[in-house]
């Protein structure tokens, strides 16, 4: 099975303001830390990366960085223009985080473009696409449009779309453009993945059963809705499981991300629903339990 994840992968830097000289540089993203859990949770899947990159050392470091985590690459763009984003993550002593970004001339936000418009034919080989909210936000209007149109005959033809609303309120330029685009994108996707959060804030849900109210009026029906520390609820099959909370808290960076990893891996690979909550859940907890985005190979996602 082959898998897309669409998405932008930018320069870490991680900040600590009391011991500033042990900054880390690292390479991370929504969609791309996904891609690295997918792979690790499922390594019989063929995953891929797709986005756009520059000709500068920081693209070649990337692109190697992501070969080395089994994480295909053969469909990245390279943009002779223009360079990855850059974005800087401190955190908290509760381990929330706090992002400052210049992501402005990011390659990755002229992906698919060609002087003819938008090319999508590098997907119509792959069985399943990823993507997140901010996928959408970063894409021009037009490339976003052609993107749904490509999604809804993938689907007809047989492929299946997996989809995190993400939402990021400084990537778009209203909260009404947000919903407009998200909420296109839950009525054509096969795997939701929101998280309450992000759902709450986006359209002001009052809680977790509004959420998932309106998320089942918009076509919702598989997948899982976060709660963090709280564990996931099911938007599918019905599932009465309790979840383990983190045994420590230090850097919630990618706590969603690798949920969705995490379960998709293991729906892509015949677990059932409770199975792959459970999985989602377990290596969530895991990963907030370090600092950064991506855990060490030495606690790779199929450790016990």
């Amino acid at each position: 099975m082959r898998v897309a994840c669409i998405g932008e992968a930018m320069v870490e830097l991680s900040v600590d303001f009391a011991a500033p000289d042990r900054a880390r540089v690292g390479f991370a993203g929504d969609v791309l830390n996904t891609a690295i859990y997918l792979k690790r949770s499922a390594p019989a899947l063929d995953v891929d990366f797709v986005t756009r990159l520059g000709r500068d050392e920081f693209s070649t470091r990337m692109r190697d960085f992501v070969a080395a985590e089994g994480v295909g690459t053969g469909a990245v763009e390279t943009d002779a223009e223009r360079r990855p984003g850059l974005y800087a993550i401190t955190t908290d002593a509760a381990g929330e985080r706090s992002f400052t970004y210049w992501r402005e001339m990011s390659a990755a936000r002229r992906m698919f473009e060609t002087g003819k418009g938008a090319d999508l034919s590098v997907l119509r080989s792959y069985d399943v696409i990823y993507l997140s909210g901010i996928t959408l936000a970063i894409l021009p209007e037009r490339t976003r449009q052609d993107l749904y149109d490509f999604l809804g005959v993938f689907r007809r033809d047989g492929g299946r779309v997996a989809f995190d609303s993400n939402y990021r309120p400084i990537l778009w330029p209203d909260a009404d453009t947000a919903r407009g685009a998200i909420g296109r994108m839950w009525r054509i996707c096969d795997f939701a993945l929101p998280s309450a959060d992000d759902e709450m804030a986006l359209c002001g849900d009052a809680d977790t059963a509004a959420v998932m109210a309106r998320l089942r009026g918009s076509g919702v029906r598989d997948g899982a809705l976060k709660q963090g520390a709280g564990g996931p609820v099911s938007l599918g099959a019905s599932v009465a499981q309790d979840y383990a909370p983190a045994p420590r808290v230090i850097d919630t960076t990618a706590a969603g991300d690798s949920f969705n990893g995490g379960y998709l891996g293991a729906r892509l690979s015949g677990a059932d629903q409770a199975a792959a909550l459970g999985e989602g859940h377990a290596l969530a907890a895991r990963v907030v339990g370090v600092k950064g985005a991506i855990l060490p190979r030495a606690q790779k996602a199929d450790a016990p």
